[in-house]
């Protein structure tokens, strides 16, 4: 299949699920045009082409998480949407947030999150690092998250609406 076909058949609904997980029509487009190139770079590794739509939404999700690690701020996009950019919005919260909150983690987990998902070692790496076994790397890093997001939560006003999708409430103030 040719870039211009998968095109036609995919780029809108790669749209509306980048759109999804980051709310924010510019930033959608700037990630769907690196996802197309990503595709037109690597269509001649796909060795399946019936598992082409699955192939080309790992490289969208992928492209997505990219995004948040080069921008320094890693939560689980599944569960947290990034709300518009407006100037009215207090988005900014994340930033003032998330560095309180990491420095406020046992050193063992801020190492852990410090030099995996927020640095350059994978976990493996990082517990081979540290004479730790692989199972106890991935612990801590997720402990790390958790205890993040928890705090996040009841800081930042993350709501849930009806329908189960969070939101940051942004009618009140950060409290961070």
């Amino acid at each position: 299949m040719t870039l211009e076909l998968i095109y036609i058949e995919f780029q809108k609904s790669l749209k509306d699920y980048i759109f999804s997980k980051v709310k924010n029509i510019h930033l959608t487009e700037d990630i769907l045009q690196d996802v197309f190139l990503k595709i037109n770079d690597k269509i001649d590794t796909l060795k399946d082409s019936d598992k082409l739509k699955s192939w080309i939404f790992t490289i969208a999700r992928n492209s997505i998480i990219d995004h948040f690690r080069a921008n320094k701020y890693h939560l689980d996009i599944d569960e947290i949407e990034i709300p518009e950019e407006s100037p009215e919005n207090k988005s900014d919260c994340y930033h003032k947030c998330l560095t309180p909150f990491i420095n406020n983690l046992d050193d063992k987990y801020k190492d852990a999150l410090l030099s995996t998902e927020l640095g350059t070692l994978s976990q493996k790496d990082y517990a081979e690092q540290l004479g730790i076994s692989y199972s106890g790397a991935k612990s801590r890093v997720q402990r790390a998250k958790l205890q993040i997001k928890d705090a996040f939560i009841s800081c930042c006003m993350i709501k849930k609406d009806a329908s189960g999708n969070t939101f940051i409430d942004d009618s009140e103030e950060c409290t961070c």
